[in-house]
């Protein structure tokens, strides 16, 4: 009997560490405040979904996660102090960029539909101007044919204010 109930312990113990191990995929709600990513979790298995809530009053926020090269360890800050043309090298590794504006239920997928399907480090940010009017700022980007909106006042990017984050997606 002792042997049995050892034995049962110890594969429970197994299945335990293995899920422990291998974590799974999640559906993440994330707030979008001003100016900060609030309930973003430092790391995520492959395949989570993360979804948005605008929580501002004022401004059109979005969520943008940039898979970075393998290999780059440089912090968020130390890339977006680079040189725009730099930091613009990094782009093509978009794989999401959902928006919602201030008081809307609805989510504006740019790119992707927020799942994250590709290990590595994510750079998280906000690049909408501070300040920008949300009509005018989501007309401008309609128009832009997928590149950034051009002509659209306001001050610097959200993540100049601290709206910018890391994500490691583990698979």
């Amino acid at each position: 009997m002792k042997r049995f109930i050892a034995a049962a312990i110890g594969s429970s113990l197994l299945a335990l560490s293995a899920c422990a191990s291998d974590p799974q995929p999640q559906t993440v709600e994330v707030g979008l405040v001003d100016y900060a990513f609030e309930g973003l979790p430092t790391e995520l298995a492959a395949g989570s979904t993360i979804t948005i809530d605008n929580r501002s009053a004022a401004e059109l926020h979005e969520f943008v996660a940039v898979l970075l090269p393998e290999g780059e360890e440089r912090s968020a800050g130390e890339l977006l102090s680079l040189p725009p043309e730099e930091v613009a090298a990094f782009f093509p590794g978009v794989r999401a960029v959902l928006l919602q504006p201030p008081g809307s239920d609805e989510t504006i997928a740019a790119e992707g539909d927020g799942t994250l399907t590709e290990p590595g480090r994510y750079l998280v940010l906000c690049a909408i101007p501070t300040g920008a009017d949300p009509g005018e700022y989501l007309a401008a980007a309609a128009e832009s044919e997928g590149g950034p909106p051009e002509g659209v006042e306001g001050g610097p990017p959200h993540f100049v204010n601290g709206m910018v984050a890391e994500l490691l997606i583990t698979g």
